[in-house]
């Protein structure tokens, strides 16, 4: 099992180049939820970029309201506040870089990671599942718009909560469905927690950054081009269960637009853009 991230001979790793604020707790039921409750309640107290780690977190939240628990010290739970100085249309990247960060975190040793858009991350796996193909999911993200107390004094570019739930020592028993892996079980060299932990919060800084300084322009920034790179999502036929399953897109994922939403040009030759939903890959 993982050591914990409390242990004093880590404290100082815990500094994160770029954070200013990294805080460790030993439980938490949603650290999403938690950030975002102490972020409307004092806003200056936690100021942009700043972290908040679970050892354990028993109540996970991923889209569409779905819930979640990982063994204690086996995974990653984190959310980090930003302030995104950006336009808001351009606030639907963030859970594509997210998945970027986490890929260059965890993309060493010889193992390729690759984003699911929109808010999963994969690793390569040697037989083929339904929706996902010859891949696990390794890593889901969930960002959330904090929505500012009434009359309460405080930056004005708005807050976002991005939580990031990473698989790293779970075995197989551990996991709770067939389509998910860690990094242990993907022969990830020596998965030390605090370790992947800093490196994927100093790989948000700094996708983030260079977002911000191209004004929210992924494409000038680059990191189009890089999130095209790795993705198992883009250039496969694809089904898309729109939010509410009221309606299903399928066709060839071709693209993102300037706000991240995927572009999917259907039989016909449609072009249909995709802002949210389950998004299923066909063999």
């Amino acid at each position: 099992m993982s050591q914990s991230l409390y242990r004093d001979k880590y404290r100082d790793k815990l500094t994160v180049p770029g954070f200013a604020r990294v805080e460790v707790v030993e439980t938490s039921p949603s650290t999403n939820a938690e950030l975002v409750t102490a972020v409307r309640s004092d806003p200056t107290g936690w100021p942009a970029p700043s972290a908040l780690v679970a050892e354990h977190q028993t109540a996970g939240k991923g889209r569409a309201g779905r819930s979640w628990e990982t063994p204690a010290r086996a995974g990653l739970t984190v959310s980090v506040l930003l302030r995104p100085q950006v336009p808001a249309e351009a606030l639907g990247w963030l859970p594509l870089l997210a998945g970027l960060a986490v890929v260059r975190a965890v993309s060493d040793g010889g193992i390729t990671a690759a984003v699911k858009w929109p808010n999963d991350v994969l690793l390569p796996a040697v037989d083929t599942i339904a929706g996902l193909g010859l891949y696990r999911k390794v890593a889901g993200i969930l960002a959330q718009v904090v929505p500012e107390a009434q009359g309460t004094p405080g930056p004005a570019a708005p807050a976002v909560v991005l939580g990031i739930g990473l698989n790293v020592s779970q075995s197989a028993e551990e996991l709770p469905v067939p389509s998910a892996t860690s990094l242990a079980l993907a022969g990830y060299p020596r998965p030390d927690r605090t370790d992947v932990l800093v490196r994927l919060l100093g790989e948000v800084h700094a996708v983030v950054r260079r977002w911000e300084q191209a004004g929210g322009d992924a494409a000038s920034a680059g990191l189009l081009d890089e999130y095209t790179a790795v993705s198992a999502t883009l250039g496969t036929r694809v089904r898309a269960e729109l939010a509410g399953g009221a309606e299903t897109v399928a066709g060839e994922a071709v693209g993102l637009d300037r706000s991240g939403a995927l572009v999917v040009r259907t039989e016909s030759g449609e072009e249909r853009t995709v802002t949210a939903g389950d998004v299923w890959h066909l063999r």
